[in-house]
């Protein structure tokens, strides 16, 4: 929202900088004139000022004290004095110590009370006499007597003196009403100009093709803006880098669903060309363990692409760990005793209320179950998969195990098993090789590590330990 006088729905940087320039300027511009004519009204009253101090002092030679009376006696230059030009009107008035009038005008105002009377010194004041503003300058005689004093007062309307100052605001506001006008075209300009390298920068950005998702070069750019295109840069890297991840995984998901869609139309063109109801039925569940499998592909897809894309957006909770990973292993427990494993789990009943972490119930769910159903998968027939949830009391690490005694992973594999689609070489067992992807990214999305290690630190035994750690998200206090 634009704070000038000049209001925009739409946000501009270009009418935002005009109107913070012209609006103090328009707002300033009366108060400049305001100054003027106070100034200009000082400039031409003090030779108005020094005039009437001379008439003053002229006159002041008329004033005749003898015999301890006082008297103003006038002659043709005292009249020429006193008569004003055709602007102005003069008034004088002379008083006695006693302020008994001497001359002049009866209803002329007196000093102000707070003046003390000092012979000889020419004072000067505003007031009104008959109603008009006057200027008025007034003295005190030590005539005859230096004990009793004489005042003498000559007041002068101030028409010369008001023309004289529009003279000057004129001469000052003829020149400004010019040059106003003029300051907002310059300003307008340099602003024009001074906004050029962003409107050439937003055509360089509009002439870009859709793919276009190089760096946009910072030399030719103005400094103030070099921060926003540096983050422009950085978010074209991450997402020239999501789209490169989503294309490999689009191509890799592709081929891991062609071959069970080419069994499954394999199965049926069999299928349809035997007469034989057993090599039928054959064929038969063919399809539907290619039709599994590709199910299965699937899901796991859409589980990836759920923790891949969605995982920061879903809802928060508060989670307690033991609890979430036993109702995972009870609802595993059926499909254990399919395949004939023996599943467990050991832990806690539940967390303490301090050690509940935040998380995604969703996401964990699914890598929980991720684990289990690796373990279950590559362990066999008649083996043993223990999920275990552990607790470090005095760090808040808490710590997810998933054991089995399959055939583990070798080291230097244990490192690509966490990728996509990759699967270790030398196991028979149906999958799509999502299942420890998908729960490395949920991991980092908590803030947690995976580690894949030797269930037995007897390399003679079989089995491998998946351990999920979460660090605390701040430190516990004792």
């Amino acid at each position: 929202m634009s704070f000038g006088l000049f209001q925009r729905e739409q946000r501009s940087l270009f009418g935002e900088i005009l109107d913070w320039m012209l609006t103090p300027l328009l707002l300033l511009w009366p108060l400049s004139l305001a100054l003027t004519w106070f100034v200009a009204q000082g400039i031409a009253s003090k030779p108005f000022d020094r005039a009437l101090e001379f008439n003053l002092q002229a006159l002041t030679q008329f004033v005749v004290g003898q015999n301890g009376q006082v008297s103003f006696n006038l002659n043709a230059q005292a009249r020429d004095l006193l008569r004003a030009d055709d602007s102005d009107l003069v008034y004088y008035q002379v008083l006695d110590s006693r302020s008994q009038l001497i001359s002049g005008e009866p209803d002329f105002p007196p000093p102000r009370d707070f003046e003390t009377p000092e012979p000889g010194r020419v004072l000067l004041r505003d007031d009104l006499v008959r109603g008009d503003e006057v200027r008025v300058a007034y003295t005190w005689l030590a005539r005859p007597d230096p004990e009793r004093l004489v005042l003498m007062q000559v007041a002068e309307t101030k028409g010369k003196r008001s023309t004289l100052a529009a003279e000057i605001i004129k001469g000052v506001m003829v020149p400004q009403f010019v040059i106003l006008p003029l300051a907002v075209l310059l300003v307008w300009l340099a602003l024009v100009r001074g906004i050029r390298p962003l409107n050439e920068l937003e055509q360089r950005i509009r002439a870009r093709k859709p793919d276009d998702l190089s760096p946009i070069e910072e030399s030719a750019i103005p400094q103030e803006v070099a921060p926003l295109v540096s983050s422009i840069n950085d978010l074209l890297a991450r997402l020239t880098a999501s789209l490169t991840t989503q294309r490999r995984f689009l191509a890799d998901a592709a081929h891991q669903l062609k071959t069970p869609l080419a069994g499954l139309r394999m199965q049926a063109e069999l299928a349809q060309r035997e007469t034989d109801p057993v090599e039928i039925r054959g064929s038969l569940q063919q399809i539907a363990r290619s039709s599994a499998r590709a199910t299965h592909t699937v899901n796991q897809l859409l589980a990836l692409a759920r923790a891949e894309t969605t995982g920061r957006t879903l809802p928060s909770a508060r989670i307690d760990l033991a609890r979430l990973v036993r109702g995972v292993v009870q609802e595993s427990v059926p499909r254990a005793l399919e395949h004939g494993i023996d599943l467990g789990f050991e832990g806690p009943d539940h967390m303490p209320d301090d050690c509940l972490m935040d998380g995604n119930p969703i996401l964990l769910q699914e890598m929980v179950r991720n684990l289990v159903d690796n373990a279950i998968n590559y362990s066999g027939r008649g083996g043993v998969v223990t999920a275990r949830v552990l607790l470090d009391p005095f760090s808040g690490v808490q710590i997810l195990q998933v054991e089995d005694n399959g055939p583990g992973i070798p080291e230097n594999e244990r490192e690509f098993v966490l990728q996509p689609f990759y699967r270790a070489l030398g196991t028979n067992v149906d999958g799509s090789g999502l299942g420890l992807a998908i729960v490395q990214e949920i991991a980092q999305q908590h803030g947690a590590t995976v580690l894949m290690e030797d269930a037995h630190t007897d390399r003679s035994q079989r089995g491998l330990r998946a351990a999920v750690r979460f660090m605390p998200k701040t430190p516990r206090q004792e």
